[in-house]
């Protein structure tokens, strides 16, 4: 059974805070709540959350605030996040989202609207996290997260260095890098690593990722030069 979705819900109204747990705790959420600043940051540094639903005017820091410090920190920056407020100015609404907010929603609001919201949310995240850990080039489909690589939907058989190399290469099309330049991106401190060793994996991976390695669609040469990624590609 998988794992449940984690949200921390930060207000500082009782009732409110019961009315969005009961009803997310019934979508089948994990629910944590928090009624100050202080406290909402402290929960979010002790557990991962996977999206927070955050009142702009809570007590000991503002939620404006709060959402400032979650973006400027790399292990929150993508954290989900909805705003929830009383006020329905629109320059509210706007400095909301303009401060990191992924969705606004003003008080008084439906518990079905807010669990559409979080959804909605949630997808599009989601969605966002795949788009970055997935690279597809022609017949290649390259996962950053699983450090595999399929062609056709079948995967391929790649050492972790090759998996690096072909990565290295791909993120960098059209770019041309010679063998001390793989071998320092690549290889990094490894000991003992001659620059024949380059030509040796480029090689190993065209038998793999090429149709026909001798006239190779991705990983080609730039004689007397070095290796890249066709950048048409």
């Amino acid at each position: 059974m998988a794992d449940k979705r984690k949200i921390l819900v930060v207000d500082d109204e009782a009732d409110i805070l019961d009315l969005i747990s009961y009803n997310l705790s019934k979508e089948g959420y994990d629910v944590s709540t928090a009624s100050d600043g202080g406290e909402a940051l402290s929960e979010i540094r002790k557990m991962r959350f996977d999206l927070i639903v955050l009142d702009l005017m809570i007590p000991g820091m503002p939620g404006m605030e709060i959402c400032r410090i979650l973006r400027s920190d790399p292990k929150t920056k993508n954290l989900p996040i909805i705003m929830l407020t009383a006020k329905g100015e629109e320059v509210d609404r706007v400095l909301g989202l303009e401060m990191g907010a992924d969705d606004y929603i003003t008080k008084p609001f439906s518990p079905r609207e807010l669990v559409a919201r979080i959804r909605a949310v949630m997808r599009r995240t989601s969605e966002k996290k795949e788009d970055e850990s997935v690279i597809r080039i022609g017949d290649l489909t390259i996962n950053k997260e699983t450090y595999t690589v399929t062609k056709r939907d079948i995967t391929l058989s790649l050492s972790s260095t090759e998996f690096r190399l072909l990565l290295y290469l791909v993120e960098r099309k059209g770019k041309v890098f010679n063998r001390d330049q793989l071998l320092d991106a690549v290889w990094k401190d490894e000991a003992f690593v001659e620059p024949r060793t380059v030509d040796v994996h480029v090689r190993r991976l065209r038998t793999q990722i090429e149709d026909d390695p001798a006239n190779p669609k991705y990983l080609r040469t730039k004689r007397g030069i070095g290796y890249y990624v066709d950048p048409a590609l």
